[in-house]
Parts: structure tokens; sequence; C-alpha cells
């Protein structure tokens, strides 16, 4: 019988000592439910109250973790804390499971979003002075796409062979003699008071109220270099079969969660289905980037 414990939304920060901690107080670790899955997220995702309502008449019970920290989440997961993981792209997985030592794989794809250039300062791009101050993520996965931004803004230039985790240090030509400041990627809004611009993660703009549309620049999610920043649906790797994941899986691809993810993202969320082999593959060869 499944057990009729309410789906909660637990909020994580601090260490990542501390926050496992709370997950182990605030869940349990192992738990008495098999069909129990808690899946860590990053802020506010009200599709996943969706999914949970939806998964509660498949005899499933979700609860979402919220954690304000991009290096928790991985953690908690390979550590069997969490069951899935729903927050990161295959540029960030491949990056983490290099760095931690981690086996997780992504078992499918949820959207993807621009990653934009925004201004308090500033209307338009042209606006931007010389020496313009900009902050930009520093996570090599997220730095990398923002150089890229900057580089398609034609702010800078970067090598050819940069590849995925481009770094200043790649910059060929700054025409305007922008200075790039890097910054905690969730802690990039606040910048904007003391630079001329920054490069914001969509889901970061929309916690801190910053509408997508007021972008002085932004990337296309639709071309296909944004492969590689496919948001996930994560899980252990000898778990990526399980019956009640791909469950999930069909559920977040439903209608009732999808006009969530739309309504939410005031449309610049692109759903993206792609089968969780190819999704594996694509983490396999940007690991090989990171070797070289």
């Amino acid at each position: 019988m499944i057990s009729a414990l309410p789906r909660r939304r637990t909020l994580l920060a601090a260490s990542t000592a501390t926050a496992l901690a709370l997950l182990v107080s605030g869940c349990g670790v192992g738990g008495g439910d098999a069909h129990r899955i808690r899946v860590g997220v990053s802020g506010d995702s009200p599709e996943w109250d969706v999914l949970a309502k939806e998964a509660k008449k498949e005899g499933l019970t979700v609860e979402t973790v919220v954690f304000d920290d991009y290096s928790l989440p991985n953690k908690a997961l390979s550590a069997g804390d969490i069951e899935l993981n729903a927050f990161q792209h295959l540029v960030f997985l491949a990056q983490s499971n290099a760095e931690n030592k981690t086996d997780i794989a992504p078992i499918a794809a949820t959207t993807v979003v621009p990653l934009g250039l925004y201004s308090g300062k500033h209307k338009q791009l042209a606006d931007l002075p010389a020496r313009a101050e900009i902050a930009l993520p520093n996570d090599p996965a997220n730095q990398g796409r923002g150089l890229r931004v900057l580089e398609q803004a034609k702010l800078i230039e970067l090598r050819k062979d940069a590849g995925l985790f481009a770094t200043p240090d790649d910059i060929t030509a700054n025409p305007k003699h922008v200075k790039l400041t890097p910054v905690n990627a969730q802690q990039t809004p606040r910048t904007l008071k003391d630079t001329d611009a920054a490069i914001i993660n969509d889901g970061v703009a929309e916690l801190a109220g910053i509408a997508a549309d007021t972008a002085l620049f932004k990337d296309d999610p639709a071309a296909p270099q944004s492969v590689p920043y496919l948001n996930v649906i994560a899980a252990r790797s000898n778990q990526k079969d399980n019956a009640d994941y791909r469950k999930i899986v069909e559920l977040y691809a439903s209608q009732a969660v999808q006009d969530e993810v739309r309504r939410t993202s005031n449309g610049t969320a692109h759903h993206v289905e792609l089968p969780a082999a190819d999704l594996q593959a694509e983490v396999a060869r940007i690991q090989k980037q990171l070797k070289r």
C-alpha cells in the first residue's frame, strides 16, 4: 500500500554538510515508501507541483527539494538523499560528474531556455559604454555559454577552438574593452546595481523578478548549438531505467505539466524530447572536451 505522505517542499542552503543534514532530517534517507520520489530543483518550480498531482493518480508520491546552491543537488543525488534532480543542463552535468567523480545520467530532456545579457542602467545593447563592466557566472559550464552570448552580441571574439568551456583567457578581441567580472551564477542579479550589465540564467532572472523580454541580448534556444544546454531530469546511472522514473518522464511531457511550463516561463522555455541514450551520449561527448 502506498504511504499517504504529503508532498513537501524543503529548502536547502548553506554548506553541503548542513544542507544534506537538513535533507536527512527533513525527508529521511531510504524511506519506507518505494514509490516516493524526491526531486531536487533550484528555485521555484511550479510545474513539479502539477506533476506531483498527476503522479499521485499513478500511485507515486513526488516531493520537491529546493536547493539554493547549484553545487548541492548532484551531491545529494549521488549520496542517495534524493532520487532525481531537475535543475541543470548537459554541460553542467558533464562538468559536475568529472569534478566530483559521480555517475549521474540524464534520463529525459525538459526544456532549453535562452541565456541573456541584462542591465539595470542601459536599455539597449548599443548603449553599453566603452570599458563597461559585465558580470557573468563563474562556474565553467555557464561561463563558457555566457562568453558565447557576449561573442554573438559582438562584444568580444573567442578563439575558434575555445569549445564549450571557454574562459576569459580565450578572448582574442575585445573592441569595447569590456571588463568581465565572474561571480556565482545565482548572485548575478545582485550585481546589476554595481555593473553595466550581467549574464543571468533564465531561472535566476525569473526568481529575481527580471522580465525575460528586457534582455539586451540573448541566445537562441532553438539553435542546434543549444543542444548541450538542454535541461534534464537526472538519476544515478544504476537507476536510469527505473520504471517509476519512466513514469515521471512521461508525466513531465504531459499537457498539464507543459501548460504550466509555458505559463511560468512566459513562453521562453522550449520543451525538447530526445531519447535518453542520445542525452547520455551527449554528456560523454562533452566530458571528452573536459579531458583535453
